[in-house]
């Protein structure tokens, strides 16, 4: 890609991520890239087309996967720390303002499975690791993918917040928050 496709891109995605899908014109884009406006339709068919390209891009993904999550050491409470801290490491208040503007309507359908891509591995890596633990006889049986959605839902809430509102919600800090969820959820694992 050319640095100049490049620069347009990397504008829109910011302007995106600041003020959203909509509100974001293809005349922001021209003036925070640095080029003619004319340019953009150069490079690309339309707004859309630059946040699809955007969205292929690494950089403009969290990049989260399954192998995110393999740093284990197959003991509940430490590992359960480990997952939430990797997600949170990865979405950033950046990623999550500028996931929030790939949800537009008019974009919806092309950037959800990407989107989506996140929980999955997140969910998918967690329920495998909950099995693990059942084989090693280290928890008891379980609806493990219900367990992991809950775990999850409460890392992206917080991370969702956070991202959102900051202190200004609440004072509960990221290693606070994490240290008392786990434990939450660990005794009310073991104690089935």
């Amino acid at each position: 890609m050319d640095e100049t496709s490049q620069k347009i891109i990397d504008a829109t995605m910011s302007l995106i991520r600041d003020k959203g899908y909509v509100a974001t014109t293809t005349k922001d884009i021209a003036r925070l890239a640095g080029v003619n406006e004319c340019t953009l339709f150069r490079k690309f068919q339309n707004k859309k087309d630059i946040v699809l390209h955007g969205v292929s891009q690494e950089k403009w993904r969290a990049h989260v996967t399954p192998e995110l999550f393999q740093n284990v050491q197959w003991e509940l409470e430490p590992d359960l720390e480990m997952f939430m801290n990797a997600y949170m490491d990865k979405i950033t208040p950046d990623f999550v303002n500028l996931s929030i503007g790939l949800r537009a309507p008019q974009l919806y359908e092309e950037t959800a499975s990407m989107i989506m891509k996140v929980p999955q591995a997140f969910i998918s890596s967690l329920t495998e690791y909950f099995r693990k633990m059942e084989e090693l006889g280290k928890i008891p049986h379980y609806d493990f993918e219900s367990l992991a959605m809950t775990v999850f839902s409460s890392t992206f809430g917080y991370t969702f917040l956070n991202a959102s509102f900051g202190p200004n919600l609440t004072d509960v800090g990221r290693e606070e928050f994490i240290k008392n969820s786990v434990k939450i959820f660990v005794n009310g694992i073991v104690q089935k």
